[in-house]
């Protein structure tokens, strides 16, 4: 191809240009003979060339645009082990990902906090997954209890995964450069004991909460009709006065199972 296509703003595409950086990020994947691997918005193949190059098992491509999925199903036709989907990641059926699979993607700044969302939760048997964010996001990601980044994304992923920093990349590695810098981060599935029993009543309370998240967890539930908050609270051995903000993935997990259990 003689000329890369100019990136889509619509698409939120920002092309990766550095061969050092897509390298390091390919490396986190940690990618074996016996893996099948999925990579979603793979643009012009910074980062694809690298994991062909590993030989996985099998290799999945998710492309958005039009343009790009035609490229990498033609440049793919003649090996049986990769395929190419010219489709929307936020709207792929997770659940239909059969056996242990390993995802990675720069993903678009539009779409990447929604997207990550729905991985971690809905992928059977995710074995690992690399992404790069904004920065902004990984460190919502990353964040801890009790501090400024700490939110419903926070605590829906850690409740799925567990979350390592990586690296920070320069808008300078990018066509055309971002305006804010980015970083990657992996994810590694925490045993499915430790995952959220009651995933939808953790979703409902994590909206709930971080909506108000500079009041007190009390006046949080009582104004959700919970009449009795504070009690509830108490015997969960949550401080009423605590502000969603203190509390961590597991706790959040047994609030929303306690009050998923009144609902239902």
């Amino acid at each position: 191809m003689s000329e890369i296509p100019r990136a889509k703003k619509s698409l939120g595409q920002h092309f990766l240009k550095d061969t050092r950086i897509s390298t390091r990020i390919v490396d986190l994947l940690r990618i074996g003979s016996e893996d099948r691997v999925l990579e979603i918005g793979p643009g012009p193949g910074a980062l694809t060339e690298i994991i062909h190059a590993r030989q996985p098992a099998e290799f999945r491509l998710i492309e958005k645009d039009s343009h790009w999925a035609e490229y990498h199903a033609m440049q793919e036709r003649s090996d049986p082990r990769v395929a190419v989907s010219n489709a929307d990641a936020l709207e792929f059926p997770w659940e239909s990902l059969d056996g242990p699979w390993k995802i990675i993607s720069n993903l678009p700044y539009n779409v990447g906090s929604p997207l990550i969302w729905n991985i971690v939760s809905r992928t059977p048997q995710l074995v690992r997954a690399v992404f790069m964010v904004q920065k902004e996001v990984a460190e919502r990601l990353y964040a801890k209890p009790g501090t400024h980044d700490y939110g419903a994304l926070s605590v829906w992923v850690q409740s799925h995964v567990r979350v390592e920093w990586g690296f920070v990349v320069s808008p300078g590695s990018f066509s055309p450069p971002p305006k804010v810098d980015s970083a990657v981060v992996t994810f590694v599935p925490l045993p499915r004991e430790e995952r959220p029993h009651h995933p939808e009543a953790l979703a409902k309370v994590l909206k709930l909460c971080f909506q108000l998240r500079r009041k007190q967890l009390q006046s949080i539930l009582k104004r959700a009709g919970y009449g009795d908050a504070a009690e509830r609270l108490i015997r969960l051995g949550i401080a009423p006065e605590a502000r969603p903000e203190t509390l961590s993935p597991r706790t959040f997990q047994q609030l929303a199972a306690a009050l998923g259990a009144l609902s239902g």
